[in-house]
Parts: structure tokens; C-alpha cells; sequence
């Protein structure tokens, strides 16, 4: 594997526009050799734009691409050592298994024995050694996808990039990819860019993820870092599952609390930088939210729905008019039904807070 100080991949400034839509604005980014770097968002933020600069299908109207060190911001596709997978898959279906794994490596003029020598290598690691001489309009989705990630490592790049691979497989077929690629990721020390608009995706797989909107980054970190300390409310509402719980009101005189509908809030340590009475946010993940033991006081609610997950239940509470989501233990939901009045009680040391104006984050 590639040394974490060495550089792979490096976006600076890049831009791109079609007419007045842009779709990449200002996109800068690094990737270390041998990194799980993903690119994270819902549609149309400018994932697949990115994907397709670094492959050089799509030339930048400005900014810089370097992969390892030269710059192929204007340069040719050819010779980057950069493969992509499309979410399409985008396999002949004329050609046999066989022949689409060849394919690649017939037009790099690349000799007999070794095309028969990789694609059986290739075959194996993917485990479709059986499917060879079949036609990818007779395998399932889940073997079309490693056909088609076959043709993409057996090139031999050094990035492999990925848009939304999984999106067309079903649950459990999703499930076994995302392990797959987390295999052949370790397995070769690939660098990957990885786009998806899939939070468990992209949290289960990332080693690295960027946070994208309207074809920028708003943060990146490790899936650790974006969970704990979200630099805004964007990110605060895509990572975390069930979602963040945001309280909206005004900040105290002292910046010691949160004035809202459910009452005042007092945060564990007083906010600098923020003014009294400025609106502004509370984040508080439903895990940080606790029903009020024997004696203790907590904050006056009633139960309003409950979702069984298995070894854990989602308890929606209402309170002053708003609803909150904590998670359960299933022991400790079993006794609660709808309509019950609960006490609950929500941590000040695991509060985020954020400005309303802008939803930056105010530390």
C-alpha cells in the first residue's frame, strides 16, 4: 500500500459550468496514495462532474488536476492510470465475461498470454470464474457490477474511481459489495474515489469523506470527525442516522443556554463569539437523549411514536410543541406506549450549536 504522505490526487480551485448551471464551484480537495476517499451528497451536487474531470472525460473551464504530482488538468485520458466505473455498469453485452475483461487490455495491444493470465487472475478474485463464457444480459445485478469492476482493475490502475456503484442492487446485494470493495481495497492498496448518495455508504466506507454541495465541499473529515463535530447544519443533517434533532430559539443573555419552546436549555460551558438574543440552533443526536431516572428531574413529554429496529427502538417524544427522537435499548422501550407521559432528559455536554443566520457551526 501507498504511503499516507504521498499524494494521489489533488483538485485545486477546479470550476466547471454548462450555460448558467454550475456544476463544480471553486472544488478543491487532496486524496492520499492507498486512501477509501469518498464524495458524499445527494443528487445533482456535482459528484459525478468530479469523477468525470479526474477521469479527463470532462475538462475543467479553470482550476488544476494533479494525479501523483503532474498535472493533467488539459492532458489526453490516456495515460492518467485512472479507471472508472459507471453506475450504469456500461458492459458490451455482445461480448462474453471473458471478452469484456480482455476487452481493455486488447486495445493496449497487450500480449495473448498475459490478457488470458490477468483475466483469469481477475476472474478468481471476484469470483466468477464459473460465469466466463456467459453473456452479462444472463447474470445478476450483483455479477454484472463485478464484471464490471473487474474491467476496471484489471487495467491495473492507480485510482480507481467509483460513481454510485451500488445504487441499481437491492438490499442485500448492496450489503456484499460494500464488503467486496472494502476487500479488494485492502487487498490491493488501491486509491479509491468513491461517490454515493448513501450515508451508511459513505460512513461504513469512507476512511475520508467530502461532505458536497452545490459542487463544493462544505467539510471533510473522517466519518468520526463529521459525526462529532459537524461544522455546520448541512452536515449536521446528513451524517448521524436517525437525523440530528435541531431545536430552534434564542440565545440567553450570558450565552450560557437556549431559550425555545421547550423550555431553556443550559449548555454545559458558555459560548464566545455569540450575541444575546441571537437566533440560533441546538443539535442533539437522538442517541444523547435519555428517559429521566427515579427522582431525577428531566424535561415534561409524551410519547409519541415508536419505531422497533431489532436490538433498539427510535422513541419519538413531544415536547413544547416539538418533536424529538432518541434511541433506545428494546428493554428499556418495551414498557412505553403512545400517548404515555415521559420525562427525558438531554445532555448539555453532547450539544451542537448553531448560528440560524448562516448554520455555522459556533464553538
Amino acid at each position: 500500500m501507498g504511503q499516507a504522505g504521498n499524494c494521489a490526487l489533488s483538485l485545486a480551485k477546479v470550476g466547471k459550468s454548462y450555460g448558467s448551471v454550475r456544476a463544480l464551484d471553486n472544488l478543491s480537495f487532496n486524496v492520499a496514495e492507498g486512501r477509501f476517499f469518498v464524495l458524499f451528497g445527494p443528487s445533482s451536487v456535482g459528484k459525478t462532474t468530479t469523477l468525470r474531470t479526474i477521469a479527463g472525460l470532462v475538462a475543467p473551464d479553470r482550476g488544476r488536476v494533479e494525479i501523483f504530482g503532474r498535472d493533467w488538468t488539459r492532458a489526453p485520458i490516456a495515460g492518467r492510470g485512472v479507471s472508472m466505473v459507471f453506475q450504469s455498469f456500461a458492459l458490451y453485452p455482445h461480448l462474453s465475461v471473458y471478452d469484456n475483461f480482455a476487452y481493455p487490455l486488447v486495445e493496449e495491444r497487450v500480449p495473448r498470454s498475459e490478457i488470458d493470465r490477468r483475466v483469469r487472475e481477475t476472474a478468481a478474485m471476484l469470483r466468477l470464474e464459473p460465469k466466463l463464457d456467459r453473456r452479462p444480459g444472463t447474470l445478476s445485478g450483483g455479477e454484472q457490477q463485478r464484471v464490471a469492476l473487474g474491467r476496471s482493475l484489471i487495467r491495473r490502475p492507480r485510482i480507481l474511481l467509483l460513481d454510485e456503484p451500488l445504487t441499481n442492487l437491492d438490499a442485500k446485494l448492496r450489503h456484499d459489495m460494500r464488503a467486496e470493495l472494502k476487500r479488494l481495497h485492502r487487498q490491493f492498496g488501491l486509491t479509491v474515489v468513491y461517490a454515493t448518495p448513501d450515508e451508511l455508504e459513505a460512513l461504513s466506507m469512507g476512511e475520508e469523506i467530502a461532505v458536497m454541495r452545490d459542487g463544493g465541499i462544505v467539510q471533510i473529515g473522517t466519518p468520526d470527525q463529521l459525526y462529532e463535530t459537524p461544522r455546520d447544519l448541512y452536515v449536521a443533517g446528513k451524517i448521524g442516522s436517525p437525523h440530528m434533532n435541531l431545536i430552534r430559539g434564542t440565545l440567553a443573555a450570558d450565552g450560557a443556554g437556549l431559550a425555545c419552546g421547550i423550555g431553556a436549555l443550559p449548555f454545559a460551558r458558555r459560548l464566545g463569539g455569540a450575541a444575546a438574543g441571537e437566533a440560533a440552533v441546538v443539535g442533539i443526536r437522538p442517541s444523547d437523549i435519555r428517559l429521566a431516572g427515579d427522582g431525577e428531574s428531566g424535561l415534561a413529554a409524551r410519547i409519541a411514536m415508536l419505531e422497533p429496529l431489532g436490538d433498539i427502538t427510535v422513541v419519538s417524544v413531544e415536547a413544547g410543541g416539538a418533536t424529538l427522537r432518541m434511541v433506545l435499548p428494546e428493554s428499556a422501550a418495551s414498557s412505553l406506549a403512545p400517548g404515555q407521559a415521559a420525562s427525558v432528559v438531554l445532555d448539555p455536554a453532547r450539544f451542537h450549536v448553531f448560528r440560524a443566520s448562516s448554520g455555522q457551526a459556533i464553538t
